[in-house]
């Protein structure tokens, strides 16, 4: 068994270090400062068929009169490439002109002046592109309460099918000595609004799983309420992490449909919800490390392993706010502060596995020898859930691989919400099993801690106890019946010797007894008995 459970903490191990979260949400409306020295922006996104472009160009500022050659470009590429593979796309000929890897839909370049107004870029129907239609597009509903003569409510350029797209902003000032600086304005209005084509699936993702958490809430509020009587300690836990979950659900709701409204995510709002996402992930693990201790199961109290629990538990949620902070922060291309928070963190979600694991089998061996069946049936339907979710974390992680290798292509970027939506699932199907087996029932106390049946240490102390007394006297302990009293092992001990004992002094009259043995029959005696031993200690 400790082989068996090794070997799950290595797959969780593994599990831990592969897990990612989502990252960063892409804005829909990016505002990007050039001047003399950067003149010219390159974005490159992934974008969902009939999203429409708006190029604008806000407060251009030159010392003296300056006329902008401004050049829009928007051309489709395979995959998401980087800088470096871009510039030298862009400095040889060849590939440029190679469609499969750089297919230039739409060219539109203009003369503007720098007047410090507004500036907006309109597609130029003699150059157009196969990719742009050559029709006056219909304005887009988000769009339908401005004017209808305004220049900002025609895109410059719309695309027809899911891809890849890159945009770029070329400007050369005439004069070429012109000083200048501007800020470009691109929004990115798709079917759905101004919310990315990556994390448009997690809007209904977080709406359904939200719905999921309320109805997990009602339910278990209602059988707590039912059987409030007989409640154990750790099914409040368990109410507690739903809770947590039904605000996770809710806050990452709200971010990407304020996303989808505005076309700017708060950052504020972004970090309050990752926040609570590492709130509910450390209760849940101190939950499930509780309940692999036997937490009012097995033992009444935690004792000195509560402080352990309360400590793993802190140390988790400050590393796990300090990498959700990071990756919300951070651009993408700078991930070494990242790697540096994350790298604690998956260490100690590894120690925590081991620990889950370790007293796991500890428990489960103990309820083995007390050979209390009620309790180890739930103990050992709880650890093949562990264990299967184990083996579905491991068979996505392979699948994950692959899903990695061509999540930067088309059409490989549609299922990146998979790799952060599926944890969201497992979790929620953990989460179920766990308030089906500790769930508020007519019978809830057959679980609880008795110290009857699931103390035999006292029991112990007792009988030692005893024996001290009548070793000191030398006197033989009777009970309450007048039967003599005997230990747990010779209470279980059922050999000839013993019945032809105990039938001998059920027979033979009390009478025949030596007097000058004490006898100790009331309560009382023996009461006062123990005092006089305590004393002499």
């Amino acid at each position: 068994m400790q082989k068996t459970s090794t070997l799950l903490v290595v797959a969780l191990a593994l599990l831990t270090l592969a897990t990612t979260t989502s990252a960063k949400s892409d804005a829909g409306i990016v505002d990007i400062p050039v001047f003399t020295d950067i003149p010219n922006i390159r974005e490159q996104r992934p974008l969902l068929a009939n999203t429409k472009i708006y190029a604008q160009i806000k407060g251009c500022i030159s010392k003296v009169e300056t006329v902008l050659n401004i050049t829009f470009r928007l051309t489709e590429h395979p995959c998401i490439f980087d800088d470096r593979i871009l510039q030298s796309i862009a400095e040889n000929p060849a590939q440029q002109q190679n469609a499969s890897i750089n297919n230039v839909l739409v060219v539109v370049s203009k003369l503007y002046t720098c007047n410090n107004g507004l500036i907006a870029l309109l597609p130029d129907k003699e150059k157009t592109a196969e990719g742009l239609a050559a029709t006056p597009e219909p304005k887009h509903p988000m769009k339908e309460n401005k004017h209808p003569l305004s220049p900002t409510t025609n895109p410059i350029a719309s695309v027809k099918e899911d891809g890849i797209y890159e945009i770029e902003v070329l400007i050369t000032p005439v004069p070429s000595q012109a000083q200048f600086s501007a800020v470009v304005h691109i929004e990115f209005l798709g079917p759905h609004g101004f919310i990315s084509a990556i994390d448009w699936p997690f809007l209904p993702f977080y709406l359904i799983m939200c719905i999921v958490y309320v109805i997990f809430g009602i339910i278990w509020l209602f059988v707590s309420f039912a059987q409030w009587r007989d409640l154990l300690r750790i099914q409040f836990w368990i109410g507690g992490v739903i809770l947590l979950g039904m605000l996770e659900k809710a806050f990452f709701y709200a971010e990407y449909q304020t996303l989808t409204n505005t076309g700017v995510a708060v950052q504020h709002a972004e970090l309050v919800a990752e926040f609570v996402s590492c709130a509910k992930r450390t209760l849940a693990r101190m939950l499930v490390i509780i309940m692999s201790l036997g937490f009012g199961i097995v033992k009444p109290r935690l004792g000195p392993m509560l402080h352990r629990v309360v400590g793993v538990g802190t140390l988790y949620f400050v590393l796990a706010c300090v990498e959700s902070y990071l990756r919300i922060t951070n651009v993408k291309s700078d991930r070494s502060e990242l790697l540096v928070a994350s790298i604690p963190l998956a260490v100690l979600d590894t120690g925590i596995c081991w620990w889950i694991f370790t007293s796991l089998v500890q428990t489960t061996r103990t309820l083995r020898l007390r050979r209390n069946m009620v309790k180890l049936s739930l103990y050992r339907h709880f650890t093949n859930t562990l264990i299967f979710a184990v083996i579905a974390s491991v068979i996505f992680m392979l699948f994950a691989l692959r899903l990695r290798r061509t999540e930067n292509c088309t059409p490989g970027w549609r299922d990146i919400w998979i790799d952060t939506g599926f944890w969201h699932i497992l979790f929620s199907v953990l989460l179920l099993v766990i308030m089906i087996l500790w769930r508020p029932t007519n019978n809830n106390q057959r679980y609880a801690f008795t110290p009857l049946l699931d103390n035999p240490e006292d029991e112990d102390e007792e009988d030692e106890e005893d024996q001290f007394v009548a070793d000191a006297y030398g006197v033989k302990m009777r009970g309450q019946n007048g039967t003599p009293k005997t230990s747990t092992a010779t209470r279980n001990a059922t050999t000839t010797e013993e019945d032809d004992l105990r039938w001998v002094e059920e027979n033979i009259p009390s009478s025949m007894v030596d007097p000058a043995l004490p006898v100790l029959d009331s309560d009382e005696e023996i009461i006062n008995t123990k005092f006089e031993v305590s004393k002499m200690q």
